[in-house]
């Protein structure tokens, strides 16, 4: 079940699992992946047998929704959780009257977004020592 995360108990669940993908299994430093900008957006989580098992937070800036820290536990990819969370979002954006989407993807899950819709706009950079593109989609 896919779910804004709504209590604080909630947002830890959505912290829990962007710790353990990103932070141990990445080795993104803790301070950069857990920043600043986590007060101000919105936060999704996916549960199943009342176990977080994917996460995503949502912000907008200028003229679109952007969507970040998108994860899904190891144990769990490849069983389209990614995909419900951008859907979930999307229509989050689209909600709040927006009609652009933008993503910085790492460069191993282009494909996916681009699956999705998503076209990429610029060249590869470093986020936290990951290769990574920016991404936008008309929504």
């Amino acid at each position: 079940m896919i779910k804004k995360a709504n209590s604080d108990q909630e947002i830890q669940q959505a912290f829990q699992v962007r710790t353990t993908v990103f932070v141990d299994e990445q080795h993104v430093p803790p301070e950069e992946e857990l920043d600043h900008f986590d007060k101000e957006a919105i936060h999704f989580i996916v549960i199943q047998n009342d176990s977080p098992i994917a996460a995503s937070r949502l912000r907008f800036a200028g003229d679109y929704g952007k969507l970040e820290r998108i994860c899904v536990l190891k144990e769990q990819r490849g069983k389209s959780y990614g995909a419900q969370l951008i859907q979930a979002m999307e229509t989050e954006t689209v909600k709040k009257g927006y009609r652009k989407a933008k993503l910085n993807a790492q460069t191993h899950a282009e494909n996916f977004y681009k699956r999705l819709g998503y076209e990429t706009v610029s060249g590869e950079f470093l986020d936290a020592g990951i290769p990574h593109v920016t991404m936008i989609k008309q929504l």
